[in-house]
């Protein structure tokens, strides 16, 4: 839950695109494994949601490492660092 805490902080422009992603995505890691479990007994069903989880995770590391890393290069330029 703490992502949605996190997304309330974007800026209002950013609220239905970068954080409905982030949003979305962060759903989808959960589900993604829940539903391999749920499939444990057809290994490639499972290994499949499981690389699901894994590229919806790295997906969502990328966005927030995007959002994140865009804010500090921004707050650096403007302080001239």
């Amino acid at each position: 839950m703490e992502i949605f805490e996190i997304t309330k902080s974007f800026p209002k422009e950013e609220v239905y695109s970068l954080a409905s992603q982030i949003r979305r995505s962060s759903r989808s890691v959960c589900s993604n494994l829940g539903e391999g479990y749920r499939k444990r007994r057809y290994e490639a069903h499972f290994i499949s949601k499981i690389s699901d989880a894994d590229m919806e995770n790295s997906e969502t590391q990328v966005w927030l490492t995007d959002k994140y890393l865009g804010d500090c290069y921004e707050e650096n330029a403007d302080s001239g660092g």
